[in-house]
């Protein structure tokens, strides 16, 4: 890489962050009861836009439920959030979401996602895992919303769905391909 585009991409990063130092991913953890009490209201939300979401939510053998993620980038882009793992309506882990990206991209964004498994075995297979990347190590459909609320019906016959929701911000790429999911103690 020609060493002055390097300098120039630096540049700009490091001046995206000091203009924007709450982006820079150096946010307090959350505790248990903050992110149970988020998961809840972003789930409310969720069946409030979607309210199919809510029986295949009935339906699942777990949902993972990231009330807020957030994501920030200036050529390099980075996303992170904390989550937890319901089962039976009872919170049964706390996790972390993470991906890097790099390319053309510039803005701040934040979203809820929430993450189905539909399938048992889906669910025992990500439990045992020490960290699961969306892709890799299981493959997660992105479910869209369509007017009304209506769910398309041709992805939820897969083991896991996903679901991204409350997108505020000025970046507009929906993807979960990359992103690392692991499980975090509160």
């Amino acid at each position: 890489m020609n060493r002055s585009f390097l300098t120039i991409i630096l540049t700009l990063t490091a001046v995206f962050f000091t203009c924007f130092p709450c982006f820079a991913f150096t946010a307090r953890a959350a505790s248990a009861v903050e992110i149970d009490a988020k998961a809840n209201a972003a789930l409310e939300s969720f069946f409030e836009t979607a309210p199919a979401g809510k029986e295949l939510a009935e339906r699942a053998a777990g949902i993972l439920i990231f009330p807020s993620v957030v994501k920030a980038g200036m050529v390099v882009g980075g996303e992170y959030g904390e989550g937890v793992l319901r089962i039976g309506g009872y919170s049964a882990g706390y996790y972390s979401t993470a991906s890097v990206s790099a390319g053309i991209q510039v803005g701040i964004q934040s979203k809820s996602i929430f993450i189905m498994f539909m399938a048992s075995s889906a669910l025992d297979k990500f439990r045992s895992s020490r960290g699961w990347e969306v892709g890799v190590d299981g493959s997660v459909a992105l479910v869209t919303i369509g007017t009304g609320g209506s769910i398309d019906t041709t992805t939820i016959q897969e083991p896991i769905i996903g679901f991204v929701s409350g997108q505020k911000g000025l970046m507009f790429n929906v993807t979960l391909e990359g992103t690392k999911l692991t499980k975090i103690v509160r």
